[in-house]
């Protein structure tokens, strides 16, 4: 029997004996689940994490201004957060299956409180980015663990899909929340928002040592830390490429980076191939429905991440638009991917997975192209058609995406399939936003660059659509 097929362990009660009659009886040695705490919880921290991700969105002029930071280096200050997420959530997942999905969790959840008030207190450009990638990592320990306590408190198919549908839906809460925050806040002080974020964390992780039960599907064996190294090499050496890119792409540096991370790849895969408990089982990758989830993944990253994490920052800076102004507009976008991924749910039964992806991706990409052009008109009301069509999109997206991850790995290893699936996901946004930037910086002054930046985000949303629609199981 292998790693995969062995039963998910769960924390039950030991036998006791049978009471007299009349006897009172104590209480069980450890309590069932408490669904729906654990779906607050881990729906609220899954929400701050994202808030933290989310809020340099709206900020990073005043960021970029006090850190003294140049235009190249500005994709650092986005790109920190998903970095350590994409370098880490493989192997959280893991430990949260072998070590206790409660474990990892509040320690994700305490670990980004006190990396977010670090932040906060930050006086370069590479202080801030290292405390955003501690965020990162963080973070990665919340939402791979997160997915893993909601299906064991959720042990029913019609439970969980309304409870993955709750979190999805709370992915999509951060991410409209963290930008409000930051907004609101900005005027004053941009760095107190990353303390306000510091403290929500640290308070639910005092709340998840009361309320949480512990689970896991242990597989002996040591953590893959060799494999969680060449990985996480091997992003940073990509990531590092795409930003020194802007600069030039045929420069050295950018090609030994290059190669760097495919032999750090090569690497990783030689080392998983040996461990015994390897961070994701890589026979995995034969099933279409593992390679559905991934690459859904992946495009949302690329394509919607990407742009729209670096689209405030550009209205403020071509159309003089406030923090909080810009804010409010990425609500409108954010909010309707929240809304939308709630009541998703609903589709369960009448539109597949895969469609529901595909059909997210088809509203992102016409809702971007819609948008072209709106930057050189110099006003932001031809925004909100785009705005619109690409919020419905990604609540489609935020939805279907976290049901497929659990269902595309076996009952026992879903963090590992949670942490897979988002790991693709922040790959493709620390490529989506440098290359982004890239693109708005170097292509013919911001209009033109946003244009090309935009027909680029709609192109990788249909190869999106495309992969997921191809990726449908055999008959």
């Amino acid at each position: 029997m292998t790693p995969l097929d062995r039963p998910d362990t769960r924390t039950q009660p030991a036998p006791r004996p049978a009471a007299p009659a009349g006897a009172v009886q104590a209480a069980p040695a450890a309590a069932a689940p408490r669904a729906t705490p654990t779906l607050v919880l881990t729906s609220a921290a899954t929400a701050v994490a994202l808030m933290t991700y989310t809020a340099p969105m709206v900020t990073l002029p005043d960021t970029a201004a006090a850190l003294h930071t140049s235009v190249s280096a500005q994709a650092w200050l986005l790109n920190g957060t998903p970095l350590g997420l994409a370098a880490l959530l493989l192997v959280a997942g893991s430990l949260a299956d072998d070590y206790g999905r409660r474990r990892i969790f509040l320690a994700g959840t305490l670990a980004l409180g006190l990396t977010t008030a670090l932040g906060a207190l930050a006086g370069s450009t590479w202080l801030f980015t290292l405390a955003r990638v501690a965020q990162g990592a963080a973070s990665a320990a919340i939402l791979a663990s997160s997915l893993g306590l909601i299906v064991h408190a959720f042990p029913t198919p019609r439970g969980r899909l309304r409870a993955t549908g709750v979190w999805g839906a709370f992915v999509s809460g951060g991410i409209a929340a963290g930008p409000l925050l930051a907004g609101a806040i900005a005027g004053w002080n941009w760095r107190m928002a990353y303390a306000v974020l510091g403290a929500a964390a640290l308070a639910v992780a005092l709340l998840g040592t009361r309320a949480l039960t512990e689970s896991r599907a242990p597989r002996g064996g040591r953590p893959d830390f060799a494999g969680a190294l060449t990985f996480g090499l091997a992003l940073v050496s990509l990531v590092a490429a795409l930003t020194l890119g802007r600069d030039g792409w045929l420069r050295a540096p950018v090609g030994l980076l290059l190669a760097a991370f495919l032999v750090l790849m090569a690497a990783f895969v030689a080392v998983e191939r040996r461990s015994a408990t390897p961070m994701i089982d890589l026979g995995l990758l034969r099933h279409r429905r593992f390679l559905a989830s991934s690459a859904g993944g992946l495009f949302t990253g690329l394509a919607v991440i990407g742009l729209f994490s670096f689209l405030p920052a550009l209205l403020q800076l071509t159309l003089g638009m406030s923090a909080m102004d810009t804010a409010w507009l990425f609500l409108l976008w954010s909010g309707l991917s929240f809304t939308v991924a709630l009541q998703a749910r609903r589709l369960a039964g009448r539109v597949p997975h895969r469609q529901q992806l595909a059909l997210g991706f088809a509203l992102h990409a016409a809702g971007v192209l819609t948008m072209l052009g709106a930057i050189g008109s110099g006003s932001w009301l031809r925004l909100l058609p785009g705005f619109v069509l690409s919020g419905v999109g990604s609540g489609l997206l935020n939805a279907a995406l976290p049901l497929l991850a659990v269902e595309s790995v076996p009952a026992t290893r879903t963090a590992m399939g949670s942490g897979a699936q988002q790991t693709f996901r922040y790959i493709g946004s620390c490529a989506g936003v440098a290359l982004t930037i890239a693109l708005v910086t170097t292509t013919g002054g911001p209009a033109h660059g946003t244009n090309v930046a935009i027909v680029v985000s709609a192109v990788l949303a249909a190869l999106g659509a495309a992969s997921v629609l191809a990726l449908r199981e055999r008959a």
